[in-house]
């Protein structure tokens, strides 16, 4: 038993901003007990939260193996703590699983998911979960590009579209479903022509435009705990934007998740350079409630760059000279790995830093956009503390802006917002929004129910500082980080979604599978084995 007292919590969840108010913890939740007589920590004049909810994060699965393989020189930078004893190989961009647990903890986060995952690479997943303390977790399962999902759409068979994602879901112990690049076309088209979303997919006769529509549909009337999560077409491209836009109108008064909305937030100027158009995906986000988005902000340094977009990555490659792997996982997905170094004095660099910082501050409902870096992507997660404080202080956001590229200023917005984030909406992107989108009833609030996962921060003048060093981490009631430090290690649950499905259904796709998988139908899903502490979550 635990007591937090004379704290001023942040709970947005249940409407709490700054009030000094007792936190009682029993068994692992939020009580309303008084607990007499419990372990009190006296949190005056210190900032109570909800245990940080990270919503889409690379930290574990084949591609994130494939990145620590193809950069050794990124994994002997420093050292981790992992039972009291000093280890090298603790990673910069590509942590090893126990650092990426302990690094999430230090901060104050308690939950995490991993944001692609495919299904044959399940027991991988998992595997690399399992090992990773001081989480709760779950991961998205990659269903974009998914040969039986061409079959059900193209032949208008939403039933058998909604079982298969049920069952795909149920065998690989996902949370969600990921779309990335749907379609799998060649979308490098300059100036991020729409048209992209009407492409035909070789041998299927189907558009992207129609892979979205039905996926989206399907998990609506699946009644999943998260919309889709979808990484959308022409990631990266000058004039993007009209993509974004166009695949939010084709699912008009529907869910959806956009992912690293950064990425996807560019014009191109006449003379083919990256412009931000923040203003307008923002002012789309703003009229329209339902959908949301996480902003895989840029951070100036190395980064590994990976994702189920393939074609992508090749070109990045190809276009940098950098090292570049490359993974086809058969009839589901591919996916390709390549490190980067994002500059400060790069123009395009630059615009993208800018993008996601202003799509943060123009998007006015917090708990319609959440802190992430895409990590690895656009920077480490560690980097979060950074961006709260650039969201919290226009100073130090314009000392940052002034060693950008200058040229920079004329393809960007944030010199003219004046915005700044209160711990209220901080605590919202960081916890309660991630946690509300995902479904999580028991993650991010403090009302009486909750996981006990709570974060204690000393206030102070330096948003950096204080959010990177909570003075205490709890987990499920229990200390577990104290001053930046670990203190003691724990194991948390790994999630899923249970949704009903046809138990005949999946004997429909047994000649093709047959035909084509290099491994039995009876061996693909996930044993029980594999997730040692679980806990479902059921569709409603």
């Amino acid at each position: 038993m635990l007591k937090i007292i004379n704290g001023k919590v942040y709970d947005p969840a249940n409407g709490i901003n700054g009030e000094v108010k007792t936190i009682y913890i029993k068994d692992g939740k939020i009580t309303d007990d008084p607990l007499p007589g419990a372990r009190e920590i006296d949190a005056d004049g210190m900032v109570v939260m909800p245990g940080g909810v990270e919503v889409h994060a690379h930290i574990a699965g084949p591609k994130v193996n494939v990145g620590r393989a193809m950069c050794p020189e990124d994994h002997y930078i420093g050292t981790e703590v992992r039972r009291g004893k000093l280890r090298s190989g603790s990673g910069v961009t590509v942590p090893t699983t126990f650092a990426t647990g302990y690094r999430y903890s230090k901060m104050g986060y308690t939950t995490a998911f991993e944001a692609a995952g495919p299904p044959l690479e399940a027991r991988h997943v998992h595997e690399e979960l399992n090992d990773m303390p001081m989480l709760d977790k779950g991961y998205y399962v990659l269903m974009g590009n998914n040969y039986f999902i061409f079959n059900y759409i193209k032949n208008n068979d939403m039933v058998g579209l909604k079982n298969y994602m049920a069952w795909l879901l149920d065998v690989s112990k996902a949370y969600a479903v990921k779309v990335v690049n749907p379609g799998g076309v060649e979308n490098w088209k300059w100036g991020g022509n729409a048209r992209v979303l009407d492409d035909n997919v070789e041998h299927f006769d189907l558009t992207p435009r129609t892979i979205i529509s039905w996926l989206v549909r399907a998990n609506e009337e699946l009644k999943l705990p998260h919309p889709i999560h979808i990484h959308c077409n022409s990631l990266g491209q000058p004039g993007n934007f009209r993509v974004t836009l166009d695949t939010l109108k084709e699912i008009e008064g529907m869910r959806l998740h956009l992912t690293h909305l950064q990425f996807h937030s560019y014009g191109v100027s006449k003379k083919g350079r990256l412009v931000s158009e923040a203003p307008q995906i923002a002012e789309y986000l703003n009229n329209h409630p339902k959908i949301t988005a996480d902003a895989g902000q840029v951070i100036f340094g190395p980064v590994t760059t990976m994702t189920a977009d393939g074609y992508l990555q090749h070109q990045m490659a190809v276009m940098s000279g950098a090292k570049w792997g490359n993974t086809d996982i058969e009839m589901e997905t591919g996916s390709g790995v390549v490190p980067f170094i994002f500059k400060e004095n790069n123009l395009s660099n630059a615009v993208q830093w800018a993008t996601g910082l202003e799509l943060m501050l123009l998007v006015k409902n917090p708990w319609q956009i959440f802190l992430t870096t895409d990590h690895p992507n656009a920077g480490p997660f560690t980097s979060y503390p950074k961006v709260i404080k650039m969201l919290m202080d226009k100073d130090f956001r314009e000392e940052e802006l002034a060693r950008l590229n200058k040229r920079a200023s004329s393809y960007i917005n944030i010199a003219g917002i004046d915005r700044e984030y209160t711990l209220y909406e901080i605590a919202v992107i960081t916890r309660s929004g991630p946690a509300r989108v995902l479904g999580l009833k028991n993650k991010g609030h403090l009302g009486v129910g909750a996981d006990g996962d709570v974060t204690i921060y000393k206030q102070s003048g330096d948003w950096e500082e204080m959010f990177a060093n909570p003075a205490f981490v709890l987990k499920g009631g229990r200390i577990v980080a104290k001053e930046g430090k670990i203190i003691e290690e724990v194991f948390g649950r790994t999630m899923y979604v249970k949704a009903p499905w046809d138990k005949e259904r999946p004997n429909q796709i047994a000649g093709d599978f047959e035909k084509y998988y290099t491994i039995s139908m009876a061996n693909y899903p996930v044993e029980p084995e594999y997730l040692p502490q679980s806990g479902v979550v059921a569709c409603s």
